[in-house]
Parts: structure tokens; C-alpha cells; sequence
């Protein structure tokens, strides 16, 4: 494992976690947008911040993977390898990716009914861009799992797009807001999350073909998958069952372990998103 090696699954797993929580609070913006009224300014200049580090982060990514080739840093200097990526579905990802965040960007900016549509296009794109790249891509059955993988996707950007915001608006001045949002996203969650098992419970199935594998550092980083998956389960019903109501009924002292189990939750994810970047860097089922 090289320098070159490690810094690229740093970078592509925060550019990861950026992408997909940047479009998945755009969507987040565009479904609450009513609810917000005024405290939608708590929740957009984030979301603008995210996109614009996810922009240079992808950057980073893609500029680093002429280095993973060579093996050393200074391969980033090298233009034969450079056209190399560039020939590569790694560009075709990045383009995605950055032309998403553009469009969280832009989505950001405007207020009106073009607002959804663009934050639609933009979750649409950056999901899109994770079909291109991974495990998926060489598999004999890879129009299903990239199909199955569009969902998987789709689901944890809802989910993770939808958790700062929700950290933000659980303030004493928003605590009514944030309850009626809580209440909608819980009943809009409680479809689309399974969804996140049963399609990674597919993938797993599909990619790891012997039960040995499941002994392999591939098998392990799938079973700690699982695990964090499990104990976001249990945050997320605490939030749909006890802090949620709490907050809709105005009860101030429900706040806090609100805040606390929102930022577990994200917490969580990213640890899932970062062994995801692991798996598709160093290795393979």
C-alpha cells in the first residue's frame, strides 16, 4: 500500500460522502421546501458549502488516480497516464459527479418550480456516477446489479441528505418545523430505508459467491456493513417512535437526544461509506 494509494481512499470516500449528502439534501430542500418557510436558510448555506468542498474534492480524486497507476505521487504529472483516466469510465464518473454538484448548486439558488427539478436531476446524475465505477461494472449479471445498485444509492442519499438538515432545524426556534418535517420524513423513510437492506443484501449475494469469502478482508468490511446498518436501524426507529413525537408535541428536553441520535446517525454512514471506498480501492470479492 502506497502514499498515492491511501490518500485516494481518503479522498474518494469524504468526496463520496460529500456527493451524496449534498444531493440528497438538495432533494431534502425541494420536498420540504413548504414546511421550511423561513428556516430553509438554516439548512442551504450548508448544503452550498458541501457541494462546493465536494467539487474540489472530486477534483483531487480524479486528478490522484494517474498516481494510483504509477504508484507514486508524482504520477499526477505524468500526461501519458492522465490520458489514460481521461479514456477511462473514472472520467466519465467525475463528470457526473461534478455536473450534479453544480446542479445542487444551482438548485440552491432559485426558489421557484425549476428548484426540484434541478435537485431531482442532480441525485439522478451523482447516483448515476456510482453505477460506473465498483465491483458491479465486471459482473456477468451487471444490467441487474446496476440496476439494484441505483436503489441502494438512492436510498442512502435520501437518508444521509436528510440529517444535517434535520440537526439544524432542532433548535428551540424551529422546534415546530422540525417536528412536522420529522413526522413526513419518517413516514417517507419508513418505505424507502429497507430499501438499503434488501438491495445490499442482493449485491452481497451476487458479489460474494463463496461463503469462504466472507473470512477475507472483502467478506469482513460486507458482515461490519451489516452491522452498521443494524445499529442505524436502531437510531432511526428511536427518532420515527420516541424523539420524533416528542418534538411534534413541542417537548423541548427531546432536543438534545434528537441532536444526538441525528449525529450518530451520520456518524454511522460515513463509516459505511468510507469501508465502501476501502472495499472498491483495495479490494475485491
Amino acid at each position: 500500500m502506497v502514499a498515492a494509494d491511501v490518500l485516494s481512499v481518503i479522498l474518494r470516500a469524504a468526496a463520496l460522502v460529500l456527493l451524496l449528502q449534498a444531493s440528497g439534501a438538495a432533494v431534502f430542500l425541494a420536498l420540504f421546501d413548504a414546511e421550511l418557510g423561513p428556516f430553509r436558510e438554516l439548512v442551504r448555506p450548508g448544503a452550498r458549502a458541501v457541494a462546493l468542498c465536494g467539487v474540489l474534492l472530486i477534483g483531487a480524486q480524479y486528478a490522484l488516480e494517474a498516481a494510483r497507476m504509477s504508484g507514486e505521487l508524482s504520477g499526477v504529472f505524468d500526461p501519458t497516464l492522465q490520458r489514460m483516466v481521461l479514456d477511462s469510465p473514472t472520467a466519465l464518473a467525475a463528470a457526473l459527479r461534478l455536473s450534479a454538484l453544480g446542479l445542487v448548486i444551482l438548485s440552491l439558488r432559485r426558489a421557484d418550480r425549476w428548484q426540484p427539478v434541478l435537485a431531482l436531476a442532480a441525485a439522478m446524475l451523482a447516483i448515476g456516477s456510482c453505477v460506473l465505477v465498483g465491483h458491479t461494472t465486471v459482473h456477468r449479471a451487471r444490467a441487474i446489479l446496476a440496476a439494484v445498485l441505483i436503489v441502494h444509492v438512492a436510498a442512502v442519499t435520501f437518508w444521509l441528505g436528510a440529517l444535517v438538515p434535520l440537526y439544524r432545524l432542532s433548535t428551540r426556534e424551529a422546534l415546530g418545523v422540525a417536528g412536522r418535517i420529522v413526522q413526513r420524513f419518517s413516514i417517507i423513510a419508513v418505505w424507502v430505508v429497507p430499501l438499503i437492506l434488501i438491495a445490499g443484501t442482493v449485491l452481497a449475494f451476487a458479489l460474494i459467491e463463496d461463503v469462504h469469502t466472507l473470512t477475507q478482508p472483502y467478506g469482513l468490511l460486507i458482515l461490519a456493513k451489516l452491522a452498521a446498518f443494524i445499529a442505524l436501524m436502531v437510531l432511526a426507529s428511536a427518532n420515527k417512535w420516541r424523539l420524533g413525537p416528542a418534538l411534534s408535541r413541542g417537548e423541548v428536553q427531546a432536543i438534545r437526544p434528537f441532536r444526538r441520535s441525528v449525529a450518530s446517525e451520520y456518524v454511522v454512514i460515513v463509516c459505511v461509506l468510507a469501508a465502501t471506498a476501502v472495499l472498491t480501492t483495495f479490494f475485491s470479492p
